[in-house]
């Protein structure tokens, strides 16, 4: 090992090991915001204003890794494809497309209430056949009154995963999101078997998938660890939104680059970051579908979504922490633990907190997700 490389792993160990309360005055920054600033329609799009707000709002759904799996046709102005990429499934940890699926389905759900709020009614129409089919959705934009959608609940949703507080969910709060998921939700507070059932499983499948190769290097092709990175692919696991702050955060990005994701001390420090996150917090939300086609999924995704749009103005942070639902031995124990109707899609860590952080998770142009004409015939 040479001396510039001895230091370059000696500087990303004490980062990593520093963790993420000391900051220095570089380190306060939102890279998001600076890349996209007012998202204003730029001149150079191929879109009419409308459409290309409608589908800048529907990109900010959350997926898996942020890999954004979308891509959209447009057919005319009034009638669009929404696809599936395969280059951007996760072949090893969402082998059926189960989550993919759930992304669309939040994918569309933004995308319905900001045509709604644009003055269009979506029409939408599941086309796909199968999980990996990559035609998904016909969507037809019919003209109507505006609706009042306060669209900034789309823009400034966000994933936290952090100093979530242990008090309860009140019940108002609770009825609100299980409206929002038309019913298919269940709520298991701190301190039941269920509680402490969702954890172990959590920290187990995370160990699990820490351990499996393929996956930690599925993992890093997704992570984008340098600006540099991060500026280009607009995509991906940042260390801003892998909640790696402060100078441990500038020492990744200036330090560390895929293999590192692999290592040793990146792992243990992440499964010693999920055993503390999955004690916090006010318990665990699940939800489920009442199938598992591609329209029940679809589906799924949009009652999630419709959830997570509340979540702020509640000040209550939602955390997928879904490997049960991706690991067989998680989803053995979950199977056994679950009543036979019951089909979880969602296994998420909630909990209240004192100040909520921006969104921080990068998104591509609208430009970079449209498809060439024809592209599905």
């Amino acid at each position: 090992m040479n001396r510039r490389h001895f230091l370059k792993k000696g500087m990303a160990t004490a980062g990593l090991l520093l963790g993420p309360g000391l900051l220095l005055p570089s380190c306060s920054r939102n890279l998001r915001s600076e890349l996209t600033g007012a998202s204003p329609f730029p001149g150079n799009s191929t879109l009419s204003p409308n459409a290309w707000h409608i589908l800048h709002h529907a990109s900010l759904a959350p997926s898996g890794h942020n890999t954004q799996p979308w891509v959209v046709e447009i057919v005319n102005d009034t009638e669009w494809i929404i696809g599936s990429d395969a280059k951007r499934w996760l072949r090893v940890v969402d082998n059926t497309n189960r989550e993919v699926l759930l992304s669309l389905g939040a994918f569309i759900e933004n995308l319905v209430q900001a045509a709604a709020a644009k003055g269009f009614h979506a029409q939408v129409d599941v086309i796909a056949g199968g999980r990996f089919d990559t035609r998904i959705a016909r969507v037809n934009l019919i003209p109507m009154a505006p609706v009042d959608i306060p669209l900034i609940r789309l823009v400034s949703r966000r994933t936290v995963k952090t100093n979530l507080l242990a008090k309860e969910l009140k019940s108002a709060d609770v009825t609100a999101f299980y409206r929002a998921t038309k019913g298919n939700l269940h709520y298991f507070p701190r301190g039941t078997h269920h509680c402490d059932l969702m954890a172990k499983e959590a920290i187990d499948n995370f160990k699990l998938q820490f351990d499996n190769q393929k996956a930690m290097e599925e993992a890093a092709i997704w992570t984008r660890l340098s600006d540099r990175e991060a500026r280009k692919f607009r995509d991906g696991l940042t260390t801003d939104g892998m909640e790696i702050n402060g100078l441990a955060g500038w020492v990744v990005r200036h330090f560390m680059d895929k293999k590192d994701v692999m290592g040793k001390t990146f792992r243990e420090k992440g499964i010693e970051k999920i055993m503390k996150q999955a004690g916090e917090g006010a318990g665990w939300l699940v939800i489920t579908s009442d199938g598992n086609s591609v329209k029940d999924l679809i589906e799924c995704g949009r009652r999630f979504q419709r959830m997570a749009l509340l979540a702020r103005e509640k000040m209550i942070a939602i955390h997928p922490m879904t490997q049960a639902l991706e690991e067989k031995h998680g989803q053995k124990n979950i199977r056994e633990n679950h009543g036979p109707g019951m089909m979880p899609q969602f296994i998420l860590r909630v909990g209240y907190l004192e100040q909520y952080p921006e969104p921080v998770s990068l998104r591509r142009p609208v430009d970079w997700f449209l498809a060439r004409p024809g592209t599905f015939v």
